[in-house]
């Protein structure tokens, strides 16, 4: 079974908590004594139905507010697929909140008020999304119970939508027509809605394909840890050298031909290892161990890729920046620690070229700072070269944060656009 990350986006009182818990609900994901405690808490507010959406909405001020803050991470599965979601908060104040959340999603679904429409907050999420390269997107058009399930209202947002999204790398978008509150469209098809001749948000979820989103043509191989068992009793575990990592690219098999950076070598894979035992293939994100042919000087933050087919070696990088900093700005001269795949080096910000109007996707070139939650275009000068590739081809080996030097906290995550 495959797992697919999703992660959900909207408005306030959208309803993604509340889907979320039908989700969580009407698959039996929950336990006993927690609905229990949803069931008692939603008597004590002396609402008339069982609230869903405390079952993610842990924060007690979360929960006084009637808003999501933190992302709330919650996980279940389906005789098809295993799932994991990350339910992510709205509001603009919270966008650094959104893009961790959604940096590592599979899909997205982006929740819209059917009585209110394509809003402000909508587009800000959609633009997100397709700035972090999320590969699917689902415009889930809630509340349909309260326009009397019209069909016209879902067509006449569907198409507002669609226009602004036309703007957008927008690669896979599907429109499902949703009642959270009582399960229309949710898992199961709704009679109420005998227009809608697609398929349930459950039923897309498990069947969206994403074996075709991972970058399986470049071998990107980032070395994490060096596996020596100097304690070893036998001979044979003695001599034992691996290469652990996650595989952030292509697809790896023993026998192949493999280059190391940054040294330039090129040597052969004789066996790929796992907690299980040995394998044939390793592809992304498989957590493997490589052995190889010949003795290399390799260590922590070294690539291993094919010779014919290398990342960028680079130290000049242009990157999208969302700032994640309070009290903190990102302005040119500032000095940041860098750390992209499992490589670390010391960055310094050259220029800031312009910030981005979320929004109104609107360039302000004049901007000489962002600030906490503003996204930019920026470039950095590393210490040392780092092997990178464009986000958009591939967001492991194109993605990276940015770490204060004082007080060793994440400060901004970037997404590669060129290097050189």
């Amino acid at each position: 079974m495959d797992i697919l990350r999703f992660a959900t986006a909207g408005s306030v009182d959208d309803g993604k908590s509340t889907l979320i818990g039908r989700l969580l609900f009407d698959s039996k994901a929950i336990f006993e004594d927690q609905l229990e405690a949803v069931e008692r808490t939603s008597r004590d507010r002396g609402t008339e139905y069982t609230d869903l959406s405390l079952l993610t909405d842990g924060l007690r001020a979360e929960r006084e507010q009637g808003i999501t803050i933190d992302v709330a991470y919650r996980y279940f599965a389906t005789p098809k697929r295993k799932f994991i979601i990350a339910d992510t908060p709205g509001h603009i104040q919270y966008t650094r909140n959104m893009v961790t959340g959604a940096s590592t999603a599979d899909l997205a679904i982006i929740l819209i008020d059917a009585r209110k429409g394509v809003l402000e907050q909508s587009r800000r999420h959609a633009f997100l999304t397709t700035l972090l390269r999320v590969p699917h997107l689902v415009l889930a058009v809630n509340k349909m119970d309260l326009v009397d399930y019209s069909e016209a209202r879902f067509e006449e947002i569907r198409e507002e939508f669609t226009s602004f999204a036309s703007k957008l790398n927008a690669t896979d978008l599907t429109f499902i027509p949703i009642s959270a509150l009582h399960g229309d469209n949710v898992v199961s098809r709704s009679e109420n809605m005998p227009w809608y001749e697609g398929s349930s948000l459950l039923h897309h979820l498990e069947n969206v394909h994403i074996a075709s989103d991972r970058n399986l043509v470049d071998v990107r191989f980032p070395v994490q840890y060096v596996i020596r068992p100097h304690s070893a009793t036998s001979q044979e575990l003695h001599d034992y050298r691996g290469y652990a990592g996650q595989v952030a690219g292509g697809v790896l098999k023993p026998g192949d031909e493999v280059l190391h950076l940054p040294s330039g070598l090129t040597t052969t894979i004789t066996a790929i290892d796992t907690f299980d035992g040995p394998v044939e293939e390793a592809f992304a994100p498989m957590s493997v161990t490589l052995r190889l042919g010949d003795d290399i000087d390799i260590s922590r933050g070294d690539m291993i890729c094919r010779p014919n087919n290398q990342p960028q070696v680079a130290q000049e990088i242009d990157a999208m920046i969302c700032w994640m900093a309070d009290g903190l700005k990102l302005q040119p001269r500032s000095k940041l620690i860098i750390k992209h795949t499992t490589r670390t080096a010391r960055a310094l910000v050259r220029d800031l070229h312009y910030r981005l109007d979320v929004n109104t996707l609107h360039r302000d070139e004049s901007a000489t700072a962002l600030g906490l939650n503003e996204i930019g275009r920026v470039s950095l000068r590393t210490t040392q070269p780092l092997f990178v590739d464009d986000y958009a081809r591939n967001r492991l080996t194109g993605g990276f944060i940015l770490i204060d030097e004082a007080t060793n906290g994440t400060v901004g995550a970037g997404m590669i656009v060129d290097a050189r």
